[in-house]
């Protein structure tokens, strides 16, 4: 069954694309196949609402396929026009399972005629509608009434009415509001979201053009970076660097060249907040020897020069708001988030009687998988901070709530880089691996655990100082849940010192890998394509116990499959031999896991080839565990599936150890670097 969701408002203004994102990201995840549909668009211009929702992942609709009548439509022959969206939106419930509608924007008509038009929209297509009324300027009491009143006015048309939002409130207000709602409609699912400064924050691009300023120096591609703060320096140096913000906007006259070069340096050193641009004005020249000084500082911050006057300039930024679009990265993480901090979804999932989604495509699991890490954060350690990839990484982790990071290296120098590449770690801790303190502490316990082996405590010393064995002794004294590297490093060297020290767990002996190969329509695993390279039936046993765990900790129903080339009793060989020995061990050891080997792959994933070769079997043709007989298998088929059938292949995943520490492709993109952290929280949430 298809159902239909309608964010409206009273009002324009209101911020509901940021409703429709958080809505939207929500739909995908939950029920997958998602379209939509704007009713009322302008015949003449553009939808940039329209056209940032159908830009988000996992939607595949045509601009014209979600477009439904023109405002001067409605005006002529309102009933063909509602008769006419009507037929659009039910040729769009035919081909979907759920249907997100964005009401009008209150640009056209006059606000009490087109409440109505949103309302007997809603009322004829059947569809929930989602409430959404504006905070700004208004306390709670009259947020309260507001969404009253347009209830009401949704009710008199005969709409269904099961959710209020209110959007953009005042931060101190929030938990206020969020209350009277409650109270003030029981019989609804309410939330309120807070007023974002990143959401309504206008691109230094827009503030250059709105002051007439013409770039001096700097990376173009900054121009579309959001700022967030304004200041005008109009004060002595010192006094200008104690009111830096991040990202802040800076206007100087410029002819105060002191200035101009401090604030390059502060934005640099790594020990002040990066800022989002410099506006020079008044016009003057820049001397020459300033200009010189500033070329030689490595930053690609925005310098811009206009000729007008530091009032009218300041004037002009203050009024000046940035809108959502498409290649709003930024805001569109921050409106998800906003959602995803704000509003109990399950609440909503329950009240507007969404379908659950019958498939698991890759973007679900990927949404999943940040949404699980996010509740319940855990603190992760990223030792390779050289590496921009990191970097770009833990900006992004942070932004959107996943985990708490540790990056190692020198406090300086990692702030200094990422203000360079323009990004916000203000959040991460940055601690150094020849921290004094933290080198003796670590040295004692490595030489404690590795007396064994006739490790002295200054061979320790030297030892703990490498970035892995630090990262690694970190997780290990509980200072972080997990650690991740790998992209500079080598596999051996991520897992070396885990493999000493943290140890696995009872019952395994073996450290394996799988990939969670996401497929266009289910999750499967994949066991051992990184690390052993020809294991022992006993390490197959361990292999397929471990894969078996780490299929439910992402909720993956486990039904294990022991692959070979042949299929029941049909083959020998010792390689045969091999995986039926490794079955026996897997019954003996967990006798309630669904298993089924020897088994070869078509049998294992096809439920007709399964009827054929192997029938009666509760694992065969439905597997989702798959064991491989040795690395070279498992590596080849991961690479194949992963290439010719278009899945996405996340791992390796690291398995077996007392504490998780996971291992990245030297090769791994930023969005790779991503989900192997938001993974490594996931396991340290079940350790």
């Amino acid at each position: 069954m298809t159902r239909s969701v309608y964010i409206a408002s009273p009002e324009g203004v209101t911020g509901k694309s940021t409703v429709a994102l958080g809505l939207l990201d929500q739909l995908i995840r939950e029920v997958g196949s998602v379209a939509v549909f704007r009713p009322l668009v302008h015949a003449d211009q553009r939808d940039t609402i329209l056209d940032l929702l159908l830009d988000q992942p996992g939607m595949e609709q045509d601009y014209d396929d979600a477009r439904g009548v023109s405002y001067e439509e409605a005006h002529s022959d309102p009933d063909a026009a509602l008769s006419r969206i009507v037929e659009l939106h039910g040729e769009l419930a035919e081909r979907h399972r759920a249907v997100l509608v964005l009401g009008s924007d209150y640009t056209d008509v006059s606000t009490p005629t087109e409440l109505t038009l949103n309302a007997r929209i809603a009322s004829n297509i059947g569809a929930a509608v989602v409430l959404v009324v504006s905070g700004v300027g208004r306390g709670p009491e009259e947020v309260a009434v507001t969404a009253e009143q347009a209830r009401n006015a949704f009710l008199s048309q005969h709409a269904r009415v099961p959710a209020v939002v209110a959007n953009r409130v005042a931060p101190e207000e929030l938990e206020q509001t969020r209350a009277l709602l409650a109270r003030r409609f029981p019989d609804l699912t309410t939330a309120a979201l807070p007023e974002s400064r990143v959401l309504s924050a206008p691109s230094v691009g827009r503030q250059l053009a709105a002051v007439e300023a013409r770039l001096l120096r700097g990376n173009p591609a900054w121009l579309e970076r959001e700022s967030l703060d304004l200041l005008v320096a109009g004060m002595t140096l010192p006094n200008v660097l104690t009111r830096l913000r991040p990202e802040t906007t800076v206007v100087s006259a410029s002819d105060r060249p002191e200035i101009l070069a401090g604030l390059v340096l502060a934005h640099r050193s790594g020990t002040f907040p990066p800022l989002a641009g410099i506006i020079l004005v008044g016009g003057y020249e820049v001397p020459e020897s300033v200009l010189r000084l500033v070329e030689g500082v490595d930053s690609d911050l925005p310098i811009a020069v206009t000729d007008l006057g530091t009032y009218t300039t300041a004037e002009r930024l203050s009024r000046l708001h940035g809108p959502m679009i498409v290649g709003s990265t930024r805001k569109v993480e921050a409106a998800r988030t906003l959602w995803a901090d704000s509003v109990d979804q399950r609440a909503f999932s329950r009240v507007l009687e969404l379908p659950p989604a019958t498939v698991r495509t890759p973007l679900m699991f990927e949404y999943q998988l940040l949404e699980r890490a996010r509740a319940d954060r855990k603190h992760v350690v990223l030792p390779e901070s050289g590496d921009d990839r990191i970097l770009t990484a833990a900006a992004i982790l942070l932004r959107r709530g996943v985990a708490d990071l540790t990056l190692l290296g020198q406090e300086n120098e990692v702030r200094a880089r990422a203000s360079t590449l323009g990004l916000d770690l203000d959040a991460a801790r940055v601690v150094s691996p020849t921290d004094p303190e933290l080198v003796e502490r670590f040295a004692a316990e490595y030489a404690r655990l590795r007396a064994h082996k006739g490790v002295t405590l200054e061979e320790a010393r030297g030892r703990v100082t490498d970035i892995s064995y630090f990262g690694t002794m970190m997780v290990q004294l509980g200072m972080a849940d997990g650690m991740v590297s790998g992209a500079v490093n080598t596999t051996a060297h991520t897992i070396r010192p885990a493999l000493e020290f943290v140890k696995t767990r009872p019952g395994v002996r073996s450290v394996s890998s799988v990939f969670l190969m996401c497929l266009a329509d289910r999750v499967l695993v994949y066991g051992d394509c990184a690390v052993i390279p020809d294991p022992t039936a006993e390490q197959l046993a361990d292999i397929a116990i471990s894969s078996a765990d780490t299929a439910r900790a992402f909720d993956v129903e486990p039904r294990v499959a022991m692959l070979s080339y042949s299929t029941g009793s049909s083959g020998s060989g010792a390689e045969v031999e091999k995986v039926r020995r490794a079955t026996e061990l897997v019954r003996e050891r967990a006798p309630e896991l669904p298993l089924e080997g020897p088994i070869q792959y078509d049998a294992a994933i096809d439920p007709d080839v399964a009827r054929t070769k192997l029938p009666g079997s509760s694992v065969a043709g439905r597997a989702t565990v798959f064991v491989f007989p040795d690395l070279n298998t498992g590596n080849n088929t991961y690479k194949a599936v992963q290439r010719s059938a278009g899945a996405v292949a996340v791992g390796p995943v690291l398995q077996g150890l007392n504490k998780p520490v996971n291992d990245l492709s030297r090769g791994a993109l930023v969005d790779d670097i991503v989900n192997t952290v938001a993974i490594t929280c996931v396991q340290a949430q079940t350790l």
